[in-house]
């Protein structure tokens, strides 16, 4: 099959939204499967983002019992959603956390999210795949680690998930080359200027990869280019996973619980298995069985649940006999660059995401400094563009000046690859939530190279801006993106999960998210945690034909 054929044998959520102007198949949602508490059920998932919610959706069309457990609400793009900055901050994980370190990390709107869908609800779009290269940094540059898995295991995965969302783009030349289903869109004021300061500088740049189909895809409409991506895009055009991947999966029999906290992942702890999971909804403890387990709440939360789950056989948490869960919890250094030029740019007129370069992306022999940056553009609406100027110390008159000549600024955006630390980590803090649990502490640090990457991240947006007219360009310290803090390898003492996602140790017990990522990258990691959930749904449909095959054998 080739194509949509082939697109809609693997995933039909873009033919399962309403085409009546409405955006949200409320009939999916009241006619879903429901499994009793006592039914003991195939799987149970913690999260509903990029990774949890692709599981759900797989193994559902694979004939597995599955739900899917959400802390947050499950969003009606046509209730939920607004064309507001400010009306959209509900769509941020903002139950409280700790920060410490030599280098805190706010914690908030550019690394969580909240309800089904997760973080993706909110991100700007951008969709690189990571380089061969990421996947071996410790062999070929001597820092991070080297995953249990090869690119190549993840390519054909990348390539599914790319059409599925669909993915548009130019011709993408770097890491693995290769080509995207979807023209790239016309870009805008922020994305002419990054290709004319590139250009001039002699960086190369290309438009693109976004999850934005560009022409109608089944039901969802075309772009409108109205700037609010990072709101939840109110017109369906952004793939997020309540859009891609949720719908399909009710069709195919899964259950998604929202607004439900899981608190503890059960075990029995003489077979070394879970048993299920505890959570809470409005108020009252409930407790679902199941045969296997899957978390996927992300690098934060995820650790903390299994610490949280700590029993007597396992009382440093589950997963963590080497004291493993947590660490190497890594951010991406994200640095924006601004520029104010004569002609007016209104760069919110365009989604956030258009152009990038990964020309910095690999190590540099020449530098000082290991691995590098990606530029992307960014284009930060009149709240956040705020924070830019009042990060530069301005207020009163003269802040209101930025803000009347918004119109006359582009911005760009780097992301730097931050190395793993084993003492960046999240542990259990001294304080509780609402619901009496501890809350997540985050330490973390930078070292030497992360700061080096900064620096050389900021020289190069600055030069490109002004290489493109700028008459004025300022610069924003800032970061995005967690991963790390539960991540894969091939010994337990190096990790907590293993090349396919179990966790080292007990029985059932599976994390597919962002926090098994053993390094980052300079890629936005969206796309690579849908990957590596297709990969993880396809070994756990592959464990259970041979785990009947020896019953039948018996």
């Amino acid at each position: 099959m080739k194509g949509e054929a082939a697109v809609r044998a693997r995933n039909e959520s873009a033919w399962l939204l309403p085409n009546d102007g409405s955006r949200t198949n409320h009939r999916l949602r009241e006619d879903m499967r429901h499994h009793d508490l006592d039914d003991e059920v195939d799987l149970v998932v913690v999260g509903a983002g990029a990774g949890g919610a692709v599981l759900t959706q797989r193994l559902a069309r694979a004939g597995w019992r599955v739900v899917c457990l959400d802390a947050g609400p499950f969003w009606d793009p046509d209730r939920d959603w607004v064309s507001d900055e400010r009306g959209s901050h509900g769509l941020y994980w903002t139950e409280p956390r700790q920060i410490g370190g030599a280098d805190p990390v706010p914690l908030g709107s550019n690394n969580s999210g909240r309800g089904v869908g997760g973080s993706m609800v909110h991100y700007a779009g951008y969709t690189p795949r990571f380089h061969p290269s990421d996947f071996r940094t410790r062999t070929a540059d001597g820092v991070g680690a080297d995953w249990p898995i090869a690119y190549a295991h993840l390519r054909p995965y990348y390539e599914a998930i790319e059409a599925e969302l669909p993915v548009a783009g130019q011709d993408w030349p770097w890491g693995d080359p290769h080509r995207y289903p979807h023209s790239p869109h016309p870009v805008g004021g922020n994305g002419d200027i990054f290709l004319r300061g590139a250009s001039a500088a002699g960086i190369e740049a290309r438009v693109g990869p976004v999850a934005i189909a560009n022409g109608r895809f089944g039901n969802r409409p075309h772009c409108i280019y109205r700037g609010f991506c990072l709101q939840g895009c109110k017109v369906n055009a952004k793939a997020s996973p309540l859009i891609t991947h949720v719908p399909d999966a009710l069709a195919h029999g899964a259950e998604i619980r929202a607004d439900c906290h899981v608190s503890r992942v059960l075990v029995d702890d003489d077979a070394g298995r879970v048993t299920g999971v505890t959570y809470l909804h409005r108020g009252r403890e409930y407790r679902q069985r199941a045969r296997a387990v899957a978390v996927a709440g992300y690098s934060i939360e995820t650790p903390r649940l299994l610490l949280l789950s700590a029993t007597p056989r396992y009382p440093d948490g589950l997963g963590n006999e080497s004291d493993q869960v947590g660490r190497y919890l890594m951010v991406q250094g994200a640095p924006q660059s601004a520029g104010r030029f004569d002609e007016e740019v209104r760069m919110y007129k365009a989604p956030p995401p258009e152009v990038s370069s990964e020309q910095f992306y690999e190590t540099d022999p020449t530098k000082p400094y290991k691995r590098g940056w990606s530029i992307q553009t960014v284009s930060p609406l009149p709240i956040t563009w705020a924070e830019h100027v009042v990060a530069q110390g301005h207020w009163g008159s003269v802040l209101r000046e930025y803000m009347r000549d918004y119109v006359h600024w582009a911005t760009l955006g780097s992301l730097c690859e931050f190395l793993p630390q084993a003492g960046n980590r999240v542990t259990l803090g001294d304080e509780t939530d609402r619901h009496g649990l501890p809350v997540a502490h985050f330490s973390y640090s930078q070292c030497d190279n992360d700061k080096q990457l900064l620096a050389a991240a900021q020289t190069t947006m600055e030069e490109i801006l002004t290489a493109a007219g700028a008459r004025e360009v300022i610069t924003i310290q800032r970061f995005a993106h967690l991963v790390g803090g539960a991540r894969m390898a091939a010994r337990p003492q190096d990790g907590v999960v293993d090349a396919d996602h179990r966790v080292f140790g007990v029985a059932g017990l599976h994390v597919v998210d962002g926090s098994t990522l053993p390094t980052q990258g300079s890629a936005n990691p969206g796309l690579t945690i849908m990957a590596l959930a297709a990969r993880a749904a396809d070994r756990l449909i592959a464990g259970a034909r041979v785990g009947l095959a020896h019953q039948a054998a018996s």
